[in-house]
């Protein structure tokens, strides 16, 4: 398996793969949402500053709605994700796979105060580390999960074309983890490409080009471009 991905079931019988968020990219997430809170909280503060005291406490009420109920709305009723998560292409689901539920998406919000502690959500990464679904407590407590969008991801275009034919046939799990790496490539920083390529490299015939070519390569002769090339 390359990296973190999690099998689970529809009601409907249906086989779900699902890769859950890091936490950088995460982090990464929570900053553009952070900016924008504090686009609001500057634009709120000065245009209720006007009115006096009056409008300070207003100002300070309207800050505490945003600070809090800010993401649950936008993961109700924008598929899970806030402009931030929508900017990377995540979005928090129920760890079954279903679409976020309300009382899943306030609990998991809640307890951002828990997971924030010490501070600048260490205890959050913590516990992300070691539950290997990347959860952090509200995650836990809620039943949720923050995953990549798989349909956007899977649009991605390597750029690179043509095929190579496996040296020898490749097991079905060989196969899955050549088509994962092509698939998922774009998401990962040229270290962990090189890294994972190296994993692999054993796959792929000797006098081939290098490995993260090859494998792209590869993953398009098993999408069926091969067999497409060969035809007459």
């Amino acid at each position: 398996m390359l990296d973190t991905t999690v099998r689970t079931e529809t009601p409907e019988g249906v086989d779900l793969h699902l890769h859950p968020a890091g936490p950088l990219e995460r982090a990464r997430a929570w900053m553009i949402d952070q900016l924008l809170r504090l686009g609001i909280y500057a634009l709120v503060s000065f245009v209720l500053g006007l009115l006096g005291q009056f409008g300070w406490g207003l100002a300070l009420v309207v800050v505490f709605l945003v600070e809090w109920f800010y993401p649950v709305y936008f993961e109700l009723f924008h598929g899970g994700a806030t402009p931030g998560k929508m900017a990377l292409g995540l979005h928090a689901i129920q760890d079954n796979g279903a679409p976020l539920e309300w009382r899943g998406a306030l609990l998991r919000n809640l307890l951002r105060a828990a997971d924030f502690l010490p501070f600048l959500y260490g205890l959050g990464l913590v516990v992300m580390v070691l539950t290997g679904r990347f959860q952090r407590l509200g995650d836990l407590a809620a039943g949720t999960l923050v995953v990549y969008d798989t349909e956007r991801h899977d649009q991605r275009d390597s750029g690179v074309q043509g095929t190579l034919p496996p040296p020898v046939p490749l097991s079905l799990e060989e196969q899955q983890a050549v088509l994962a790496f092509a698939e998922r490539g774009g998401q990962l920083s040229p270290q962990r490409r090189a890294e994972l390529a190296a994993v692999l490299a054993p796959l792929l015939p000797a006098g081939a080009p290098e490995p993260e070519t090859a494998l792209h390569r590869l993953a398009n002769w098993y999408r069926g471009q091969g067999m497409a090339e060969a035809e007459p």
